[in-house]
This record gives structure tokens, sequence and C-alpha cells, in this order.
């Protein structure tokens, strides 16, 4: 009765659904481990955030390589100085509550002679890079400013970098390896997110930039994608073989299990 799954087309067929059985369970597999990922960072950004305070130059120094962002990053911290708007530069491609815009970076001249970078929150896409934007302006004067700690961030995978020369107003993400590059000062190797900023210049009471939220500690969609994965795994695994005994039981009364096409399923 059921000789006709040794012929060709069928286990084509057979491989077909092996594959796709596979594939799901692989994707099903993968959601739990981006969940896990995301607990494992909820639980660094919740421990890092209730720890207190400290003055930037407590985290790091110019010197230290850039990969210590990965070891301060979402820690509190606060930095004194005068911030440096020539310098100042657009994140590109950055959007806040569904609109699109970008991020304002600009360093923050320390007393030491070295800066941070500030990113002093979103803009919206009208406001174009290398064009006038006074109504952005850094405060000027000596300020203090506290927020939280991010790292650098470099193209991976098939992500282009950006232009290697040159001075740019504009990066495809907050690069500070190349941001160095066109500065004249060295810079810390860690960003400061804004949240509270005070001190001279009455631009601190601007509507723009807009402060950057701090991460979302939800678990996402990971634990239901792997749900549904498991689930369209379990039908495939159990409707396929009752699918294949329906079609020899069926036809198998006249014998014309030699002509049941691969496409009957």
């Amino acid at each position: 009765m059921y000789a006709f799954l040794l012929r060709p087309k069928w286990i084509a067929s057979h491989l077909l659904v092996g594959a796709l059985l596979a594939t799901m369970v692989f994707m099903g597999f993968w959601q739990l481990n981006r969940l896990d990922q995301r607990q494992s960072t909820n639980n660094e950004v919740t421990t890092r955030i209730g720890q207190p305070e400290v003055d930037i130059g407590d985290l790091t120094s110019a010197a230290a390589e850039y990969s210590v962002g990965a070891d301060v990053r979402f820690r509190l911290a606060r930095a004194t100085g005068e911030y440096r708007p020539d310098d100042e530069v657009l994140v590109l491609n950055r959007s806040l509550n569904g609109a699109p815009g970008y991020w304002v970076l600009t360093p923050l001249l320390l007393d030491d002679g070295t800066a941070v970078v500030v990113n002093r929150g979103w803009i919206p896409f009208r406001l174009a890079p290398g064009e006038p934007r006074p109504e952005t302006a850094a405060a000027q004067g000596l300020v203090v400013v506290s927020g939280l700690v991010r790292e650098t961030v470099v193209a991976q995978g098939i992500q282009s970098s950006d232009p290697a020369d040159g001075v740019l107003d504009a990066l495809a993400r907050p690069d500070l390896e190349r941001y160095q590059q066109q500065l004249s000062y060295e810079i810390l190797p860690v960003l400061l997110q804004a949240e509270a900023t005070a001190g001279a210049g009455n631009s601190l009471t601007a509507d723009l930039p807009v402060a950057l939220p701090r991460p979302v500690l939800d678990q996402g969609p990971h634990f239901s994608y792997a749900t549904q994965w498991f689930i369209f795994s379990i039908i495939g695994l159990i409707g396929y073989p009752l699918v294949l005994r329906r079609i020899a039981r069926s036809d198998g009364k006249d014998g014309r299990h030699s002509d049941i096409p691969v496409d009957y399923l």
C-alpha cells in the first residue's frame, strides 16, 4: 500500500517537507536564543542603572580601548565641560515614536582637554545635515550633563562603513573611531546619552533635541514567535504522515499509487 512513497517524486516531497520542518524548528530555537539575549540585556541594564551615578572620568579615559564600552554601558554618569558645536555631527536614519529623523552628537570638552561625545537626542528629518539648525543649538558655557553611558557602534556584516576620508557632517551610526578622525582632540571611547543638563545658556529649555528614552525592559515578541514556529513544526510533523496515510488508503483501493502526483498535497 505504501510502496509509492519510495518513488523519486515522493522522495523529493519527503525531503522538501523534512527541510521545512528542520527550518521551522531552527527558527523556534533561534527565537528562544533571542529571548535569552534579551533577558540578559535587561538584567544588565537593571543592574548597571541601579548603581550610583559617577563622573565619566571614573569609568574610562581617552587612552582606553573602544571595547570598554561593553563593560560600562548603561552606567549613569555625568560630565562637566563646554560643547563644541562646530564639531557636531548627525547620525542618520534614527526614528522616535515612528517619526524619521537623526541623533545629534556633540563633543563636550572636559577640563583635561579631552572630550566625551554627548548624544543630545533626536531631531526630525526636516533638519537635514549641513543645514543651519538654530532651534537645536547646544548650550553655551559650562554645563553639567547627566545620562546613560552607551558604547560605540561599528558596521557589521554587509553594512557599509562611513567614508574613510574627509570631514563628515553625518554618520551612519555612532562610530566613535571614525568620528575621532575628524577631531583635533581626543575623545573618550564611549558616548553619554543625555538625560539632564544644567548650566548656562537658554537653549537648555529648547524642545529640540528630544532626549532619548532608556532601553525598554520587556521580553519582546520572541517567546510568542518561538511558540508559533514550534506549533507549525508539530502540525507538519503530524499532518504530513496523516496526509500520506489518507492518500495510500483512498487511492490504494484501485491500485493507482504509481499515478499519484507529488502536488496532490
